[in-house]
Formats: C-alpha cells, structure tokens, sequence
C-alpha cells in the first residue's frame, strides 16, 4: 500500500533528521545491502561444509569414529545455515509480516506455509465479508 501524502512528508522529515544528526551513519545504512550479509554468510556456510568434510574423511581415515560424526555434524549445520542465508537472500524466507501483510483479495494457499493463526484467521473474515 503506498504512503499518503502526509505520512510520506513525515518519513522525509525523519530522514532529513537523521541525516542532520548523524550523516556519517545514516549514509552507511543507506549504502548497505542486505543481500551483501547473507551472502558473506552463504560463504561462512561453505567454508563451514568444506570443513566438515574434512573432518569426516580425516575421522574415516584414522579410523575415529566421534570426529567422523562431528564432521557430520558440521556439514548438516552449514548446509542448514547456508540454506537459510540463501532464503532469506531470495526472499523465500520472509514471512507474511515482514513483507507487508497479504494483500487484499489475495488467495491463502491451501497447505505449506499458511501464515499464523491470526493471518488466517483475519483472511477468513475478509472473505466472508467479501461474499456478501
């Protein structure tokens, strides 16, 4: 839903603000990319798998079972804090909320993510008010 003209007069006045405040900063929030974040966090997460098979080929080799399954342990972890950067990074990890609520008169998808209860709960009412 875009700004009315007053709220949009509002955010320029905060921004203007914020900038007299404190440029230096409020230039570097400006400038930063969250993109940018998860993908230093997506090479954390490589570098972190790549380890982890190192210790699990290095626990085979000398025949320690315990580092074997540490190196186990820290593959799964990586790819699942890798596969959550990249998610996120995409845009399939938001929820409902963080991206401004469903939109009116669209459709909630029967079965996988839903939302919350209280998500559905209010789509349910549109509907019926909707179909009257």
């Amino acid at each position: 839903m875009p700004l009315s003209e007053h709220e949009q007069r509002l955010l320029d006045q905060i921004e203007q603000a914020l900038y007299a405040e404190d440029p230096k900063w409020a230039n570097t929030v400006r400038i930063s990319d969250p993109r940018s974040h998860y993908k230093r966090r997506l090479v954390k997460a490589s570098i972190g798998f790549v380890l982890g098979v190192v210790l699990l080929m290095v626990g085979v080799v000398i025949n320690l079972i315990p580092l074997g399954v540490g190196g186990f342990v820290v593959m799964l972890a990586a790819c699942l804090w890798g596969l959550s950067s990249w998610k996120r990074m995409n845009g399939f990890g938001d929820s409902a909320s963080a991206s401004g609520a469903s939109a009116p008169g669209k459709q909630v998808r029967r079965g996988g993510n839903r939302g919350s209860f209280m998500e559905r709960m209010e789509e349910r009412w549109r509907r019926r008010h909707d179909e009257r």
